[in-house]
This record gives structure tokens, sequence and C-alpha cells, in this order.
């Protein structure tokens, strides 16, 4: 049986949806290697923030270590829901092995589907453990019949469960063909194989051989040969394999009960890859890669991040990938929300650095002198859900700037932009939730009310038919007054080509060096029809005027252009445009339809269905949705689809809009002039 050498340190990452039990098997994996104590009026090592706590779940990484004969574990537990994922970009890619926590029930199987897919295109090892076994109700063959389309590698079961009556009583190691009866937070007994399920066992180990004999062309010759492997090989073979991504290893067990945990335990020992692996998927020679960034009351912004290449001491200088230098100013070890000074952590270790402020997750921080880029860096997610945000009292605008610059750095799943035109500054998430978390910790970690509006959305007008417009600027108030007299023509074009401004003038009745105030004035003009929005899709062709020697000015043209604007497009029809998105929205299949139906209640035009790209069991809607109708489409979306749905939304065009909701936000524009 492969052993790694002693005192390898090895990064795990727990993952899976909501509910699920990471943190509960994080908690287990602690308590059975004596990291920790026990639990002492529910209080855990994980989720420990007051807002995860609130919601009963994680909402960001917790990261926590223990020992286990000789060897180290740096776990990291990551939120199962959508909406807290962000945090995964990064970390995923430096640990060696992902746990993917599952529930025993079929119909949850397709939870499991985007974490699983995401784990394959990383190239990350992973393993499955079905938790809450102690649930259990059912047969286990329609269970792993259930996960197996959600997974584009095969998965292998590498035990059967034993049952005393309905419940799950203990389990059978088909690697180690030995049987062991569960006992609650105590290491399971071995025991003798049942009689009555020697027949099973023998079933369940070769259709395991047989999987593993598809990448080992002498396994299986051995097996069409009926010869029996050794138990050596087996493992050898199983180990490869998953190091490679070639299987998916299936445990059971119950992390609240302490039931499979020491035998989960065992098999990473024995099997989990060593950090060299995930180095050469990072690209990383020698330093530190950023897991998170984050600040942490005192201590400040803290890094962090996973050491590679060779021990990282306190105080090692660094170099960042723009070819920044910095000092690590603080070495710390992390469990849960507890840190510790250490003076150095070794190889694989994920630890704290202090005072490397420009570091940000995903990062690597070379200690080889020069600068290290990650091989394949995350893309950023694109924000599915924003509001617009003001501090209560005017006093905190400083505090609030301050604040939500750091809320960006932590989390890399927020986005803050400036609206010029709608003057609002909008904080955009994975989702409502995601966006309530942060303004939540708004106001716990930096005292900052606030309040909040739905985005604005940047309607347009534009004009039904043409006119020529004569307007005169005229002002005198003692000494040099203002003259400029300007003929315009003003007409509509086609939908998307924006403005237009164009010269016949003969003759010097405007002369040239005011023709562009007289644009920039039909310009300022444009910036609010008769609608109350800016105006597009027009030409305005300058034709004629008069001039002044005395009196016309640069200014002058300018003002005459404007009145010209908001003379002549009174009589020109304003149309009111909303914009138009297009949507691609990704469904699992069973829930595709109901999704259309919501795309369509929210005035959507679909635009095709197809199956979504090697996803078995899911859908790709394109559509095209009012900007309008978008907030509160994710919350919706994921209702619909057991919390799975996701879109991406881009600008295509502008579409007109008439009666009631035209009304209503020619309205909205009114108050708020």
């Amino acid at each position: 049986m492969p052993i790694h050498p002693a005192g390898s340190v090895r990064a795990l990452a727990l993952v899976g949806p909501t509910s699920a039990g990471k943190t509960t098997l994080m908690e287990a994996l602690l308590q059975v290697t004596g990291a920790v104590d026990r639990r002492v009026g529910g209080e855990m090592v994980g989720d420990s923030s007051p807002e995860a706590r609130a919601r009963g779940h994680s909402v960001e990484l917790n990261l926590a270590g223990f020992e286990f004969m000789g060897d180290r574990y740096s776990v990291v537990d990551c939120p199962g829901s959508l909406e807290f994922c962000a945090d995964l970009d990064a970390a995923l890619p430096a640990v060696d092995l992902a746990l993917v926590v599952a529930e025993p029930d079929p119909a949850k199987a397709a939870l499991l589907q985007p974490t699983l897919r995401e784990l394959e295109r990383l190239g990350v090892p992973h393993a499955l453990f079905i938790n809450k076994m102690d649930q259990a109700r059912g047969s286990i063959s329609d269970l792993l019949a259930a996960l197996a389309p959600v997974s584009s590698t095969p998965l292998v079961a590498r035990q059967i469960p034993t049952w005393d009556g309905e419940k799950v009583s203990g389990f059978i190691d088909l690697a180690l063909e030995r049987a062991f009866v569960y006992r609650p937070n105590e290491p399971s007994t071995q025991v003798e194989i049942p009689g009555d399920l020697l027949d099973a066992e023998a079933e369940a180990r070769f259709h395991m051989l047989e999987q593993i004999a598809d990448f080992d062309d002498e396994l299986l010759e051995q097996l069409l040969s009926d010869v029996t492997p050794s138990r050596d090989a087996v493992f050898a073979d199983l180990v490869r394999e998953m190091n490679e991504g070639l299987i998916v290893p299936v445990f059971f067990g119950s992390a609240q009960n302490g039931f499979g945990v020491r035998r989960l335990l065992k098999a990473l020992r024995h099997e989990a890859p060593l950090p060299e692996r995930a180095a050469r998927r990072i690209g990383i020679d020698a330093g530190a890669y950023v897991l998170k960034a984050a600040y942490a009351g005192q201590s400040g912004k803290l890094a962090y991040a996973r050491v590679f290449g060779k021990t990282l001491p306190d105080g090692a200088d660094f170099v960042l990938p723009d070819g920044e230098r910095c000092r690590a100013g603080g070495l710390f070890a992390v469990q849960g929300a507890a840190i510790r000074k250490i003076t150095s952590a070794p190889i694989g270790e994920v630890c704290a650095i202090g005072k490397v402020e420009a570091a940000q997750a995903g990062q690597i921080l070379s200690t080889t002198g020069r600068p290290q880029v990650v091989a394949a860096a995350a893309h950023p997610r694109r924000p599915l859900f924003a509001v617009a945000l003001s501090a209560k009292n005017h006093k905190d605008d400083v505090r609030l700037s301050g604040a939500l610059g750091k809320l960006i750095e932590e989390d890399p799943g927020l986005r803050l932009t400036h609206d010029a035109e709608s003057r609002q500054v909008l904080l955009a998430g994975q989702g409502e939730g995601h966006v309530r978390l942060a303004l939540e910790r708004l106001k716990r970690r930096f005292g900052v009310e606030i309040d909040t509006e739905q985005p604005k959305t940047a309607y347009r007008e534009t004009i039904q038919r043409g006119t020529t417009q004569r307007s005169r600027h005229k002002k005198q108030s003692g000494g040099h007054g203002q003259f400029a007299d300007v003929t315009v023509e003003i007409r509509p074009l086609p939908r998307g080509s924006g403005f237009v401004f164009t010269q016949r003038v003969v003759g010097g009745a405007v002369p040239k060096q005011w023709i562009p105030a007289v644009e920039q004035g039909v310009r300022d003009g444009l910036e609010k029809g008769q609608l109350g929005f800016p105006v597009t899709d027009l030409e305005v062709t300058l034709v004629d005027g008069q001039t002044h020697s005395v009196d016309s000015s640069e200014m002058a043209f300018r003002m005459a252009g404007r009145l010209a604007m908001e003379e002549g497009l009174a009589g020109c029809g304003a149309i009111l445009l909303e914009p138009i998105e297009k949507l691609t929205v990704y469904s699992p299949s069973p829930s595709a339809s109901n999704v259309t139906s919501a795309l369509t209640a929210r005035r959507g035009q679909i635009l095709g269905l197809s199956p979504r790209e090697d996803w078995r069991g899911w859908e790709r809607i394109e559509a095209y949705l009012p900007q309008s109708e978008r907030q509160g489409l994710i919350a919706e979306l994921r209702g619909l689809t057991q919390g799975l749905g996701a879109f991406e939304a881009d600008f295509d065009h502008m579409a007109e809009l008439s009666g009631r909701l035209a009304a209503e936000a020619s309205q909205g524009a009114g108050a708020r002039a």
C-alpha cells in the first residue's frame, strides 16, 4: 500500500451543496485527530462569523488544520451556495484533493454537478464522501445510479454499507476486504464479513476492479484470466487513477456521529496527492499562493496563502506578479477565527501572512526573486444582482468608501461601480443574499448605516419624425451682449445609429471656429429630451445661421445649439427606448420549462433552447430580456432550479417602450429631475 513520506503537509478542500455537512465533517476531522477537544455549547471552529451563524451555513472560506499519524493537513471548508462561491475560484486550484460532500438522497444528486464540473475543469483530484448515512433510506445502488450521470469521471465505490434493519450499521471496505461496525464518535470495530453479504461484497469488489482496470491493461488481463490481483497492486491503481483524475472514489459515513471519518483519514494518508502536483497545476516554483485576502481586526490585512517550493520564514521577501516587492510582516497559523504567531511555515501549509497590503486572491507571492504568474488564472465572476447604495449619514461618505474598498478586496464576487449618468454607486454580487451579506458587514464591521434603492434603468429616447428648427440666443446686459442664430435640420436615424452631427453651412453664415460650439450645444440639448432621458438615433445638421460682429461668441453659439434642440425636439414626436439584454440562462433540464415561463412573464423573448455543451441533463436557454426586468431574476431562477440556475447578460439593443410602462418610466424621470 502506498504511503507518503512522513511529515507531508496536504491541503484538502471540502466542497458540495449547502446543508450537505461540509463544516460538520471538518469539525469531525478536527475532533477525531485531537485538534479540538470537543464542542462546547455548540461552538465550532468553522462558521464563526455572525453572518454565517445567523444563516446556518458557510458564507466564506473556513480554514483549519490537524495532524494524523505524523502527517499534517490543512482544511479549506468552502461555502456551498452559489451566491458565496466566488472564494472557491482562487482556493480550489491550490489544494491537493477536494472532498465532495453529499447527502444520501438520489433526489439531490443534481446538486453536485456544478461542483464536480468545476473540479474536472480545474484538474483537481477529488473523492466523494456520502454523509449522513445514519439517515439513509433506500438502495445504495439507486443512489450511485443517480450520482453517476452528474460526474463526467467514473464514480468508484470504495465501500458498501452494511445494515441493521433499516439503519446503516457499518461498511465493508472493498479494497481491504474487511468489514467494520460503526461506533458513535469512536473507532469502528473490525468484524468478519457477514455470510449473507459475501456474494454482495465479491460482486461489488469485482465491479470496482473492472472500473479501475479500464485504465490498467495488466489488471484487465488478470481479471480476464481469473487471476486475483494483489492488494498492493489494487491500491497502487486506486491512488494513481484518483491522482490523475481518472476516477472519483466514493466513501460513506456520518460526520455528525464520527462514522467512517477515521477510515476516510487513513485513505487520505495513503492516497491524497503531495503538494508538488498542485504546484505544477498552478505554475509556482517557490513562494506562497494566495487563497484569500481579508482584514482581521487589529492584525490588519492578512493574505491566507499556501506555501510551495520551500519552507517560508517570517520576514520573507516577496515579489508580486507586477514586480512590486514586499516583506512578510508576521506569519500565523490559522484555526478558524483564531490565529497564532509562528516563525515559519512548511511546504504545503496554509497560513496567514501579515503586512502584504497589495496581495490579492489568486496571486503568487514569489520568493524566487522574480515575479511568478498563475498558469491559468480564474476569470472574475460576473455580477448577477446589484443595489444602489449611499450612507444614511453624509458624514459617513468617506468611511463608506474605505469600507467598500476593503469588502471588494476580501470578496472577489463583489463589484463596485459608479454610474455617472444615474449618479448612483452600485454594489453588485452573485445574488441578493450575497449583496445583503456585504451590507450587514458594512454595518457590523465598519459601523456604516446604508440606504439602498434599485439601480436606475438606462432608458433613452428618440424621435419619430424630422423638422427644421431656427433658434436664436440673444442677451443684452450692458456692454457686450450675446448673440447667435442657428438653423438646424433634425431627422431620425435607424435604431442603434447613435448621434450624428453634420454641417453644410455656406458663405460663412456661421464662422468655422464656432461650428464645434454649435455641436457641443446640440449635445448638451440631447442630454435630456422631452421624456426626461438622453436622446439618441438622430442626425442634426447645421445648415444656416447669423452672427453679430460684436456680440457673437463661442458661448453664444453653444447656447443657441442647445436652444435649437430644446425647441426642435418638441415637435419631433418623442419615443421612449429601453435597453434589452441578451441572456444565456443555464438550467437543469427538468426546470427548463419553468425557467422559460418565468422569462416570458418578465417580457422576455425566448430565442432558443439547446442542450448545455458537455453538461448532461442541462439546458442552455437564450432570450432577450428588458434590463428593467432583470432585477430579482437570479433569486427566481435559483428558486426554480434547486439553487443551481445561472445566467450571463450582455447589452444587445434598444427597443421601443410604450403604454403604462413608458408612462411610469417618464414619471420617474420627472420625479428625479
